[in-house]
């Protein structure tokens, strides 16, 4: 009962400062002010200037920037043409059709780029159009890319799950690795929605694409070519232990240049807008982690997240019961807040109760993904349903009620992942990784 008090008082200060419109970085660090101020002996001043310095000063952290720079190159080029064309060919005859290619291309952008929002912007201005074309339903065309989108946090590399490492100073790359299985598992449950809808639905009667011989599949998957070795190189020197996650990043940056410049997409312009891009997103992401760490100090001087996890340990509640527990908090949660900020306003609070409790801490860094990944796409703050708004001019309701059946499949996902925690663990179990990845 001790620790209803402060609890409370950070609460407050937090919802007052969000509602006031405060960045949340911003807010997350004015929260840990007043919580040392109060309940600490120790000067708020000195122990905010230590800790963040020591938690931007992070060399982990050197993958973020290089990963959104990756992301902005590629926005910036005809990845998304190509990518149509290569795969459209193959999936046409599925049943579907070329819904698939909303699914499909965006786990191979989210392969290359750690963004939802990029993979969304990305597939979406070229399948939208080429899809409505086609008379695909409005309502199928738009869920399927609202959801696939979220695949850009799972699938590596993803800034989620950078954060969340740094956060709770785990390996990058094998947070990494972990993620590769259930994205594509995520993915082909999707897939198989899209295939289930193309018989049920009344409504679904494209029009028919013209037949292709198996040369000209082959003729067109050329233009997939550059992509799949710029995943090559960026996931695959961390799968084989040559790179770590920074590093990887460095080669992901000059593979995406090296790309534009071949598809004459790179000029000044582009290579500036990119670089401020990342910039700008960069600099907001490492805000919100100063104001998290500063906010964890404060959190951990005051006793609040042990309290909490012993309160939760006398509950006795099962490990699966917990994690229902927080399901439902992290969805709740996402409704206000993106990803990135629920992971980091959360976990010194969380953390010592998962640790208590036994789950792995990478597992749950992929849960907690699946969770985030929802988030995206639940109103009022859905994140992706804000972007698909700008892009289709529909109606928010409309593009989430699209985005209820993929939102449901994740809930799925999360249940295939508790009985099954083998595809988020086997991979980083069985890898070699060079030190500091």
């Amino acid at each position: 009962m001790e620790q209803l008090l402060p609890i409370a008082i950070f609460l407050f200060v937090l919802f007052f400062l969000l509602g006031s419109g405060v960045w949340v970085g911003l807010a997350l660090m004015g929260v840990a002010y007043v919580g040392m101020e109060m309940f600490t002996p120790r000067p708020p001043g000195d122990a905010m200037i230590t800790r963040i310095w020591g938690a931007s000063s992070s060399w982990t952290l050197t993958a973020l920037p290089l990963f959104i720079w990756m992301g902005e190159i590629l926005y910036r080029t005809r990845l998304s043409e190509d990518m149509f064309r290569g795969l459209s060919p193959w999936l046409a005859r599925l049943p579907g059709g070329l819904v698939h290619t909303n699914i499909v291309g965006c786990t191979v952008f989210a392969a290359v780029s750690g963004s939802s929002a990029a993979t969304l912007t990305t597939v979406g201005k070229m399948s939208i159009p080429e899809l409505r074309k086609r008379q695909y339903p409005e309502r199928m065309v738009i869920g399927t890319l609202a959801g696939a989108a979220t695949l850009g946090l799972m699938i590596p590399p993803s800034l989620t799950l950078i954060v969340y490492g740094v956060t709770i100073n785990e390996s990058i790359t094998k947070l990494f690795m972990a993620g590769i299985f259930p994205g594509l598992v995520l993915a082909g449950m999707f897939m198989a929605y899209v295939a289930i809808m193309s018989f049920v639905s009344k409504d679904f009667a494209p029009t028919p694409e013209t037949p292709m011989t198996f040369a000209e599949k082959i003729a067109n998957s050329r233009f997939l070519i550059p992509v799949i070795c710029l995943i090559l190189v960026v996931i695959g020197s961390m799968y084989l232990g040559y790179a770590t996650a920074t590093e990887a990043a460095a080669f992901g940056v000059i593979g995406a240049l090296i790309l534009a410049a071949t598809q004459g997409s790179l000029n000044w312009g582009t290579f500036t807008e990119s670089l401020m891009g990342a910039v700008r997103t960069s600099a907001m992401i490492a805000l919100i982690l100063a104001g998290a760490a500063f906010l964890s100090l404060s959190m951990g001087f005051t006793g609040l997240p042990r309290g909490l996890a012993d309160l939760i340990a006398s509950l006795e509640l099962s490990r699966f019961e917990l994690l229902m527990a927080l399901l439902v908090f992290y969805i709740i949660l996402g409704m206000f807040l993106d990803g990135i900020s629920s992971v980091v306003l959360t976990m010194a609070v969380v953390e010592p109760m998962i640790r208590q409790a036994g789950i792995d801490i990478i597992w749950f860094g992929i849960f907690i993904v699946v969770v985030v990944e929802m988030a995206q796409i639940t109103p009022p703050i859905g994140f992706n349903l804000f972007v698909l708004q700008g892009m289709t001019s529909h109606e928010m309701t409309f593009i989430a009620r699209a985005a209820i059946p993929m939102f449901l499949i994740m809930v799925v996902m999360v249940f295939v992942l508790i009985a099954f925690p083998e595809l988020a663990t086997w991979l980083p179990d069985n890898i070699r990784q060079r030190p500091g990845g």
